[in-house]
């Protein structure tokens, strides 16, 4: 088996099986592990293949009640880890890869380091959430403290920052602002580590707090991220802020978010609700128009 036979196997799951575009992708790659890693035999280009299409999906996004209405049955860290989400518009794994150094009180915003494609970028911080912020702070500090005391307190550093800066995996500058509950081994090196929290444990904190306040969407973590995107749009707030806000390199993304803006009820009223008086346009009604702001950061 070669080339050809790998195309028409991944063309037979598009084709016939019908197949989602993931799953047609966990199959290439296995089998371009099982050939270059297993029987150590190199594969040359692989043409012909009929690609699964990727369908357009709208975001799922809570409304403002139902956003409120999640959080309530969210508490302690992962309350705070939550309100990071939607108040600032990260995503999941850029929330728990947060360090001390890059919260910024002072200017009100947050730095985001190891975002998607390796892009750095400031969002906001919630003026809401600085006490919380900083009385986390200073359990962390204890914590980290305590781990010194013991002969601890490292944290994982990106790329090559730990041999450039060998001692900077034990500063207060550079701990994680959700750390685990204790430390672990690195696979890796084989390091005792204390690392951020586990995604999952925040995933299935929102999963039951989903269920508990009767949201019926297919909501998750990310779901803040689409929420706060969406409600500032909603708002009247400039798609090119947004942009710059969420971190994406191109405006056509951003765009998806203006669902909301399109939907029934702008120009076109049902049937249903013709006995029903239009609301009156006006400049402070964000259904009337798009209002322009400007968010100086």
């Amino acid at each position: 088996m070669g080339e050809d036979d790998i195309a028409a196997f991944l063309s037979h799951l598009a084709i016939d099986q019908h197949v989602a575009a993931a799953t047609q992708n966990q199959a290439f790659s296995a089998l371009l592990f099982l050939f270059q890693q297993v029987l150590e035999r190199k594969l040359n280009f692989i043409a012909g293949v009929e690609r699964v299409r990727r369908p357009a999906k709208l975001p799922v996004v809570f409304t403002r009640d139902e956003e409120r209405a999640v959080m309530a049955h969210l508490s302690g860290d992962y309350r705070l880890m939550t309100e990071v989400l939607y108040g600032s518009g990260l995503r999941l794994m850029e929330a728990l890869r947060l360090r001390i150094k890059d919260v910024d009180f002072g200017y009100n915003q947050i730095t985001v380091r190891d975002g998607k494609g390796m892009r750095e970028r400031v969002t906001l911080l919630p003026k809401q959430l600085k006490q919380a912020l900083k009385a986390q702070l200073e359990r962390v500090k204890l914590l980290h403290e305590r781990d010194l005391a013991r002969g601890g307190g490292a944290v994982y550093l990106p790329h090559g920052l730990r041999r450039k800066y060998p001692n900077a995996a034990r500063d207060w500058r550079w701990q994680y602002v959700f750390p685990a509950a204790k430390p672990s081994i690195d696979p890796r090196s084989g390091e005792i580590r204390r690392h951020h929290v586990g995604e999952k444990n925040l995933q299935n904190a929102v999963k039951q707090a989903v269920l508990a306040a009767g949201v019926a969407k297919a909501a998750s973590c990310h779901t803040f991220r689409h929420s706060f995107a969406t409600h500032l749009i909603e708002s009247g707030y400039d798609i090119r802020t947004v942009q710059e806000l969420l971190g994406h390199k191109d405006v056509s993304t951003t765009m998806i978010y203006t669902h909301v803006l399109n939907k029934p009820g702008l120009g076109v009223r049902s049937l249903l609700d013709e006995n029903e008086p239009l609301p009156a346009a006006s400049s402070n009604n964000p259904r009337s128009g798009v209002i322009r702001k400007n968010v100086r950061l």
